[in-house]
C-alpha cells in the first residue's frame, strides 16, 4: 500500500512537492516541523495503531504542537477485521495537533486487493495535490 501511496503522491501532473518517507521509528520533530502536510500509514494492531506511529505521536507531539497548527493531514489504516480503535487513535492526536484532515481516512479490510491499492494511489495523489505551490 505504501509503493501506491507513493506512485500516487509522485505523479507527473504533481509539480513542486516534494515527497520525503520516514518511518515512524525514524521520523523526528524537525521531519514534521520541515514538512508542509502529512500522510500517515499504520495497520490497525489489536484494535489500536501501530507502537511505531503511536511512539513517533508521542515524540513529537509537544516539541511541534504550536508550529504545525492547520497543517494538512491523511490517514490510511490497514487491518484483518477493524479499523476503527487505529482511526480513533490517530484522530484523537491530530485533533490536538489541530492538523487539518484532507479527507475521510482511508480503511482497508482484509487483503490489499486492486481496489485498495487505487484508493491508497488516489489517497498519495490527494495530499500532494493539496500541497501544489499557487
Amino acid at each position: 500500500m505504501l509503493e501506491a501511496v507513493l506512485t500516487g503522491a509522485r505523479d507527473d501532473a504533481i509539480e513542486g512537492v516534494d515527497v520525503v518517507v520516514r518511518p515512524a521509528l525514524a521520523a523526528t520533530a524537525v521531519d514534521v516541523l520541515a514538512a508542509d502536510g502529512y500522510l500517515l500509514g499504520t495497520p490497525a494492531n489489536i484494535g489500536y495503531m501501530s507502537g511505531a506511529l503511536k511512539h513517533f505521536f508521542d515524540q513529537i507531539y509537544y516539541p511541534v504542537l504550536e508550529a504545525t497548527v492547520g497543517r494538512p493531514y491523511a490517514l490510511y489504516v490497514h487491518g484483518n477485521s477493524d479499523t476503527t480503535g487505529a482511526v480513533r487513535g490517530v484522530e484523537t492526536i491530530t485533533t490536538g495537533l489541530k492538523w487539518k484532515r484532507l479527507r475521510e481516512p482511508l480503511s482497508i479490510l482484509g487483503e490489499a486487493d486492486a481496489a485498495a491499492r487505487e484508493a491508497c494511489w488516489e489517497l498519495g495523489a490527494t495530499v500532494a495535490a493539496s500541497l501544489m505551490p499557487g
